[in-house]
This record gives C-alpha cells, sequence and structure tokens, in this order.
C-alpha cells in the first residue's frame, strides 16, 4: 500500500539564530570560542617564532644560502660564519648522551614498569620527576666539579690506553669536550626516557603479560619478549624526546663543552654547539650580518627540535591508542 510522503518544513534563519542563542545560554559556544582562541594561540606563537627566526635571518640567508650549513669557517672579523663545527657538536654531543642514557634509561623503566614492587616504584617515580625539574645550571656545576675531573683524571685516560687505536680515543686531555658534554647530557635526558617509557609500558594490556605467562614464560621473557616490543614504538618516542632535549640544551653544555669551534673526531676534544655559541656570543655580536648569522642558526636548531618533538609524539600517540584499542 503506498503511503503519501510528508512534506518537511526547511529551517529558515529565524531557526537558527534561536539555536545559537540556545547553545549561548547553555555555555557551549562561548567553551568552544574560548577553547579554539587557546589552541589557536599555540599555532600562532609557534608560527611567529618561525616567522621572527626567518625574517632576522635574511642577510645570512642571502649571503651564504645552503653553504652556511657545511661551512667551517666562524670568522666575525671578516663576516664569514659556517655553521658546521656547532651542528657538528650539537649531534656528536647528542649521539653520546643517546648512547649512555638510551640503555640506562631503559633498564631502569623496565624495572620500574613491571619487576619493582608498587610502592618502590612509585617512589623511585616520584624522584625521577623531580630529577627531570633540576634546572640545567644545576648539571653544568655538576659537570665541572664532578664530571670534568672524573673524566680527565681516571676515565679518558683509561679510554685512551684501551682504545686507542681508535679514532674517537685519541689525542690531549683536557676533560671538557664532547665526551664531558655527552656524559653531562645523558644525566639530564635519563629522567625524560625513564618517565615516558615507564608510561608507555604500564600502558600495555595486562592480556599481553597474562598470555605470555600462561604459555610458561618467566616473568622476565613476559616482559622483554612480549611487554618491551608491544611498547616499542613508545619507547622510540621517548628517545626522540630526549634527543631534541639535549639537542637545544644551551647552559650545560656551554659549561663543560670547551666552546673551540672546530671539528675532531676525538671525543676528548673541545667543541661548540649551536645553542652554546648563540648563548656566548649573541650578546657581543656587533655587525647586522653576525647577528643573522647567530639567528639563522636558531632557525636550525627550532626546526630540528620541533620536527622531532612531532615525530615523538605522534610516536607515542600511536603506541598509547593501539593498547587502549586492543584492550
Amino acid at each position: 500500500m503506498a503511503t503519501a510522503a510528508i512534506p518537511v518544513k526547511h529551517a529558515g534563519p529565524g531557526w537558527g539564530l534561536r539555536a545559537l542563542a540556545r547553545r549561548l545560554r547553555n555555555g557551549d559556544e562561548i567553551a568552544h570560542l574560548f577553547t579554539l582562541v587557546f589552541a589557536a594561540s599555540v599555532i600562532l606563537i609557534t608560527s611567529l617564532l618561525v616567522y621572527e627566526l626567518w625574517v632576522n635571518s635574511a642577510l645570512a640567508r642571502h649571503k651564504f644560502g645552503l653553504s652556511f650549513l657545511f661551512t667551517r669557517v666562524w670568522d666575525p672579523i671578516f663576516d664569514q660564519f659556517g655553521a658546521l663545527p656547532f651542528v657538528y657538536g650539537t649531534l656528536v654531543t647528542s649521539a653520546v648522551a643517546l648512547v649512555i642514557a638510551v640503555p640506562v634509561g631503559l633498564g631502569a623503566a623496565i624495572f620500574l614498569a613491571e619487576l619493582a614492587p608498587p610502592k618502590i616504584s612509585g617512589a623511585l617515580a616520584f624522584v625521577i620527576d623531580l630529577l627531570a625539574a633540576v634546572p640545567s645550571v644545576i648539571y653544568g656545576l655538576l659537570g665541572i666539579f664532578v664530571v670534568v675531573p672524573l673524566l680527565r683524571e681516571y676515565v679518558q685516560p683509561f679510554l685512551k690506553a684501551t682504545l686507542g687505536f681508535l679514532p674517537l680515543f685519541q689525542g690531549p686531555i683536557y676533560g671538557v669536550g664532547f665526551l664531558a658534554a655527552g656524559v653531562v647530557l645523558a644525566v639530564m635526558v635519563v629522567p625524560f626516557i625513564i618517565s615516558v617509557s615507564r608510561e608507555v609500558l604500564l600502558g600495555v594490556p595486562g592480556d599481553q603479560r597474562e598470555a605470555a605467562l600462561a604459555l610458561g614464560a618467566t616473568r622476565w621473557e613476559a616482559t622483554w619478549k612480549v611487554v618491551v616490543p608491544y611498547a616499542r614504538t613508545g619507547i622510540l618516542g621517548s628517545i626522540f624526546l630526549a634527543l631534541a632535549r639535549a639537542l637545544g640544551e644551551t647552559m650545560a653544555v656551554t659549561m663543560v663543552i670547551g666552546n673551540n669551534p672546530q671539528i675532531s673526531a676525538s671525543l676528548f676534544a673541545p667543541g661548540y654547539s649551536i645553542a652554546a655559541v648563540i648563548a656566548n656570543e649573541f650578546s657581543e655580536a656587533t655587525g647586522d650580518l653576525y647577528l643573522h648569522a647567530l639567528v639563522e642558526l636558531g632557525l636550525v636548531l627550532f626546526l630540528l627540535t620541533f620536527i622531532l618533538n612531532g615525530l615523538a609524539r605522534l610516536l607515542i600517540l600511536a603506541t598509547t591508542q593501539r593498547g587502549v584499542g586492543q584492550e
């Protein structure tokens, strides 16, 4: 039996205005607008930072172009500026820091998340969070008065005597240098690796552990062969966060790296980093080209840290969503 179609009246402009007024009275539209402004302000600030760095580095970009990244000469007197020694120092110190910090941080995170009693795990996690909040200048003082003397008197002579056939451990011993900066950075970034990796490991569904134990695996086998691979993406995210922190560190590195714009294969040699040269020379820069070269260094460092932080957040988010979905 056929039925007649019932006509539907289209909502007019008055209906839309009444709906908007109702939403305003309920507070939904106001809350939406306020939160939208707050969220947009983050993008606006980031865009302004990039814009200011880009505009205020125009002279250096126009004169040196891409060769700025591959030139080794840094001579303010003759207006010759190259970023390669600083990029090299930043990458080397960050790499040394990760080589030291990743095994220590991952091991500590596995212990706190999987093997330690809950009371001990909670107490140590609180201490680790406090370490992450310590100002960098404190780590710099620790490096000057503790790390540098230990390296100069014991560690570097031992490395030179045993591994001196490698270019990494040759040359005169100063105490300050790439190795000292890498060790201080490792101490600084370990809390980040432990904290984030622990949270990621705790986010692994309990079914994964129970299934491995039910199949006869030991506690360690279940942790290493099931839990850690499941959380691999999030752990990589914590490492990227630590790398971004190491790349952008200024004060502690400035105090122990030696501040010498040279490229050397030896970890004992003094060097320089991007953040350190900006902190040391920006207030003394006299010419416009000199200032623009330092600002361009800041632009390079900003882009590196921004990309690495974004990639780390995406990795952590992917791991968290996968764990929630399967649970």
